[in-house]
């Protein structure tokens, strides 16, 4: 098994805002695992709130390159126990793992669904992200957009704001990156109509400190995602988010995302699968545990203009699974 890598820098279609600061572009490691002309793709991004660095990345691969190139091509499960014992950090074996997942999908000839036995004729519309703004700005936005589903995003508490969009007659969320505090979420899930928004994305800073303040039986359908990086947690996060975030870079991957998705469905969360403003590499990895959530946002191929892969396609929220082999990843 070959293995290569590279940095690739994908330009925004619009600054994107949010309460972590405003980007133009972005940059993501591209993955590239090779096997009897077989080549599988994996992606992780660069995101400066969670200290990613993906030069120190690229030593890190440098230094484990041969004796990842020397594994025998086993099921992914066995592959993720090998990478376990690499002691790397998520990001970059969430990359390893779903570009594993790819290419022993198709060294198989079967795509991921049918490797998992994964029914995908139901699936959640995918939202896009509205970044921040003044609220009419924002609603201007949504009222011209061909999508269905909209993640809002804010970077202070104003009530004002919220009921405006509140009486919009759109499906919208409302994410704020941790910027409410106590006695915003304290109000916010005292207040009936908040039932209308599919859910309040990490609402306060990371932290039981801070989310020990929610009530996961008042009207807000908080969703945990910056709380929640992995599994090991949900036993505490129950008896105050009714939602999880998944997104494959946190967790480390599909394998542990699988494992993740049964454990949350065991304490009776909800669960999405959320992604980073990744290419088609990273979204059709994120796609394929569509199936198995109750929401998804996957816009991240949307927000770039210069994507580098075909895959699985999320057109105006729609998620179309690509059912090739694997991930159904191609670059361009």
């Amino acid at each position: 098994m070959k293995l290569a890598w590279q940095i690739v820098k994908f330009q925004l279609k619009e600054t994107f805002a949010i309460a972590y600061g405003s980007y133009s572009y972005r940059e993501a490691l591209l993955i590239t695992l090779e096997s009897h002309g077989h080549k599988g793709y994996g992606e992780c991004t660069a995101i400066d709130y969670y200290q990613i660095n993906l030069q120190e990345f690229t030593i890190q691969l440098a230094q484990v390159a041969a004796v990842i190139e020397h594994q025998a091509i086993v099921p992914p499960v066995l592959f993720y126990d090998f990478l376990i014992t690499l002691d790397l950090p998520p990001f970059l074996r969430s990359a390893l793992d779903c570009a594993y997942w790819d290419l022993f999908g198709k060294l198989e000839k079967r795509s991921f669904m049918e490797l998992n036995s994964i029914s995908f004729f139901t699936l959640p519309n995918s939202s896009i992200t509205i970044s921040i703004a003044p609220v009419a700005e924002q609603i201007k936005k949504i009222e011209q957009s061909a999508w269905s589903s909209f993640k809002v995003k804010c970077h202070q508490f104003d009530i004002n704001a919220i009921q405006e969009l509140l009486h919009i007659p759109y499906t919208i969320a409302l994410d704020s990156n941790g910027s409410f505090n106590e006695s915003d979420c304290m109000q916010l899930q005292e207040i009936e109509k908040v039932t209308k928004f599919q859910y309040l994305e990490q609402p306060m800073k990371k932290g039981k400190e801070s989310y020990s303040h929610l009530n996961p039986k008042g009207y807000a359908n908080w969703m945990a995602d910056e709380d929640c990086q992995n599994s090991s947690n949900l036993s505490e996060l129950v008896s105050h988010y009714n939602s999880i975030n998944i997104k494959l870079v946190k967790c480390g991957g599909l394998t542990p995302a699988l494992d993740m998705i049964a454990k949350a469905r065991q304490y009776g969360f909800k669960v999405m699968i959320g992604c980073m403003t990744e290419s088609s590499i990273g979204i059709s990895a994120g796609a394929v545990l569509a199936p198995l959530c109750d929401y998804a946002d996957l816009d991240g191929a949307n927000l770039i203009q210069n994507d580098i892969a075909i895959g699985s396609q999320i057109e105006h929220g729609r998620i179309q699974l690509s059912e090739k082999p694997g991930l159904g990843i191609k670059i361009r």
